[in-house]
């Protein structure tokens, strides 16, 4: 199973504060995704991603990034796995959100 890219999608207070303290640890905003304005950002250092976000949701996610979501869906329930938001559709961009056994809200974000 192909899980795609990793990142964590953080609930934060301050975006413009959260951006700051990202870069100084050598993260890049990508200029593309997201701005202080629109209160999210997508930063990167070399493999590693973030996704800050204010306002937008109370907790943090895990996310990654498949190129076929529908197939871990199918992987999911085939095991058992409670989906709390399911895919949509046959084909094209679509997420699927569930919890760990601990309550942390795993996304799977296919775009």
């Amino acid at each position: 199973m192909q899980l795609g890219q990793f990142s964590i999608s953080l609930n934060v207070k301050d975006i413009a504060l959260a951006k700051q303290f990202y870069e100084t640890l050598g993260f890049v905003a990508d200029p593309q995704c997201g701005s202080i304005q629109d209160k999210w950002l997508i930063m990167q250092h070399e493999k590693a991603v973030i996704g800050l976000f204010e306002g937008m949701f109370e907790h943090n996610i895990l996310t990654f990034n498949p190129l076929d979501v529908r197939a871990i869906e199918q992987h999911l329930v085939a095991h058992n796995i409670a989906i709390d938001s399911p895919t949509t559709g046959d084909k094209g961009p679509t997420h699927l959100l569930l919890k760990d056994p601990d309550g942390n809200t795993i996304m799977f974000d296919q775009f």
